[in-house]
């Protein structure tokens, strides 16, 4: 199989359909994580921010570029400054999203790269010391 031919993380894991629910299983969590819902600018409305998640880890993981059309390149240290993150809310988000990921239980190869990925994204968006 040439390189061409490989599939895409977003294709291996059955497309946007599986961000879309990821993120809205991210997003219950969220909900009932008051000290991170309180991160959000509008956290009686988290629908703008749900969407651009999903349509984001869409793109990042081989899909559409949809996000990059609408909002331009991800800039995700840039936009995320305006938000306390200490280690706190690096470990709230990211229980949050291990737990979404626990619910949709994707193939374990992908697992693997996503546990890998969030963590990491998750440390890149600390913008407090310890």
């Amino acid at each position: 199989m040439s390189d061409a031919e490989q599939l895409t993380v977003f294709d291996f894991v059955g497309g946007q359909p599986f961000f879309d629910e990821l993120v809205a299983a991210f997003y219950r969590r969220v909900a009932d994580d008051p000290p991170l819902l309180a991160l959000y600018p509008d956290p009686t409305d988290l629908g703008p921010a749900r969407e651009r998640l999903a349509l984001f880890l869409g793109q990042y993981w081989g899909g559409p570029t949809t996000y990059s059309e609408q909002r331009g390149h991800p800039r995700l240290r840039m936009r995320h400054v305006p938000f306390v993150i200490g280690a706190d809310e690096r470990d709230r988000w990211l229980a949050a999203m291990t737990g979404a990921l626990d619910e949709l239980a994707p193939p374990q190869l992908a697992r693997d790269r996503f546990d890998a990925y969030f963590a990491m994204s998750a440390d890149a968006m600390m913008n407090q010391p310890d």
